[in-house]
Formats: structure tokens, sequence, C-alpha cells
């Protein structure tokens, strides 16, 4: 038996538990995974709370990260004791996930740990520390560089935004942070934000071109917001957008494509291939400052994930949430 975050649904409503399940009852897979950590990301408050269609069979473990120990395998690429790392793949959505003692897994889906990181410091960086890295690669692959001015990070005080902010300006970049919650500056100042921004200057419907700010920016927003970064982009700058936490919708015109040469830089961790996660984890072993993430990472047990993924759905939460399942480093 395993302690797991369970996912029922029954009519239109959907219902989360901390329950007992077997190990008879874990899905198909190659590799069985003693999780040690893992997290709790938005898309993983979305589906606990219902509140977004990101389950699409049930029931349902969530958690789009996993860390933990091989326990058995039949994929010749992994063997037991060995560490290792998963984010995305559509776990917690279409396959059960990391909130749970146990993993059954499709080996395919696993990295090995980087032996620069403990399982805990993996977890901590999860997937949204993971795509932070690769829109930081975006915006290089569109050329933009420190001395080409600002970059703007939206939604900065989240799990993505706040390892952007820590890895940009660790790479040297002047990194300004938009976030709604001014009691947030001196946690984005102590991790290398040099400007806040209000997010309510960017929220509501602006003009198709505004003042050229940016040279760069990591979006995690949409809507209006993605919409006014957009605008106020300099010549040649590029967007990375990865999040839709203020909306799916992108109410903008051509005009910076066309009058500026802006580049929107779409960035998909879920199915990111294999060669490119590889990279972003070696990247992150490099680049990402340790104490950075410490000051960003907060735990909480897996009792009170439920009550959390409803506060981090209110905006009550910051940084990175790690889950200790097991908490066993080997």
């Amino acid at each position: 038996m395993f302690k797991a975050i369970l996912i029922e649904k029954t009519g239109d409503e959907t219902d989360a538990k901390l329950v007992d399940l077997d190990e008879a009852q874990l899905p198909q897979g190659d590799v069985t995974v003693r999780v040690a950590y893992s997290t709790l990301n938005y898309k993983d408050s979305l589906a606990i709370t219902g509140s977004g269609p990101v389950v699409r069979s049930f029931p349902m473990v969530p958690g789009i990260d996993l860390a933990g120990v091989v326990e058995a395998s039949d994929n010749p690429a992994y063997s037991p004791g060995d560490k290792v790392v998963l984010n995305g793949w559509g776990v917690g959505e279409k396959h059960w996930g990391g909130l749970a003692e146990r993993a059954r897994l499709n080996g395919d889906w696993l990295v090995p740990l980087e032996p620069a990181f403990t399982l805990r410091q993996a977890a901590a960086i999860g997937t949204a520390g993971y795509t932070a890295m690769l829109c930081v690669m975006a915006l290089e692959r569109g050329g933009v560089t420190p001395e080409q001015g600002e970059v703007l990070v939206t939604g900065a005080a989240g799990g993505v935004g706040s390892v952007a902010v820590a890895l940009l300006s660790r790479l040297g970049y002047r990194v300004a942070a938009m976030t709604g919650r001014p009691e947030e500056r001196d946690f984005l100042t102590s991790l290398g934000a040099v400007e806040i921004v209000d997010r309510a200057e960017y929220a509501e419907a602006g003009k198709p071109l505004s003042r050229e700010r940016w040279a760069g920016a990591v979006d995690v927003a949409g809507g209006h917001v993605l919409a006014n970064v957009c605008a106020a982009m300099r010549y040649g700058g590029t967007v990375a957008a990865c999040g839709l936490a203020a909306s799916m919708s992108l109410p903008t015109s051509v005009a910076p494509f066309i009058l500026r040469g802006i580049t929107l830089a779409g960035v998909d961790s879920v199915m990111c291939p294999r060669p490119r996660r590889l990279e972003a984890w070696g990247r992150l072993a490099r680049d990402l400052d340790p104490a950075k993430l410490e000051a960003l990472t907060s735990e909480i047990p897996l009792e009170e994930v439920i009550p959390t993924a409803r506060k981090m759905m209110a905006g009550q939460v910051r940084g990175r949430l790690v889950v200790p399942v097991l908490g066993a480093e080997s």
C-alpha cells in the first residue's frame, strides 16, 4: 500500500482526497519509481480544485513532477537504484503522477538526475524551473542579449517567474519583474530583479503599439498582459510565452510583428523532445544559483497539498512548493 492524492469524478463534480492505494492499482509502465519528492504546480492546483479541464481520465493521481529512485525496471536505460526526474509528458493529466509514494511510468519520459542536484533540488526546480530555462533558451535563440536592454518577466512571484528572474539575473540581464502583489517586492529583488512592474499597468486592453521598452520577455499570463507586452517590445525583441494564468486569449494585432519585427516564441514543456530537455537540465546545473533556488522554495507535506492548491488558485502562493513524499535521497 502507498499514500497518494486521488482525484475522482462523480457527474460534473470532482473530488480530491489523500488515500491509501494498492500497488496493483498502479498504471502500466516499464519503470517503477519510489517518489522522494514531488511538487505542487499551477496545473496540479487546477486539477485538484477542478478549476480547469486538466485531468483527461479518472481516477487520477495528480503531480506533473517527481524526483525519486528506481525500484524496478524493464527499461534497459534504467536499473534499480538510479535517481531520476520526470516533468510533463501528460503525467498527472492522462497518466498517474507524482503526488504519491509510488509511480509506474514509461521509462522514455524519465531523465537521469543531474549530478549537480539532489533529488530535493531537482523537485524544487521541477516543471516550473525547467520551463523557465526553456524560455531563457528561446530568448537566446531569438538573439536577446543583456546588452540590448531590460527583460520583463510576468507572474514573477510564481514558480516559472521566480526561477526565470533568478536565471536571467545570473546571466547578466537587467530584469524587471511584473507582479500584482506589491508585498513580494523584497522577495523579487532578492532574486535579482532591478525593477518591479505593477501588473495592473498591463491587465486591461491597450494600444496596438506602445513605447518600446523591453528587449525580451518571459510571459506566463497570456490575455491582455501578453498583448500589452508585445506592444511594448523593442524592435527585433522576443517574447517567450509559456502560460495562460490570466487568459488563453491573445487580443493583439499584427502591428508589433510587422512594424517592429518582434518574435512570439511558444514554449512547451510537456512534450518537449528529450534532447532539449537534457540541454535545459544541463543549463540549469550551470546557470541556476543554488542559494536562490533555496530562497524561492518552500515545503508542504502531502497532507497539506489539497488546501494549498486552493490557496495557489487564489494567488496566495509564491515561488516553488516541494512535497517531500518519502523524502529519501537514496
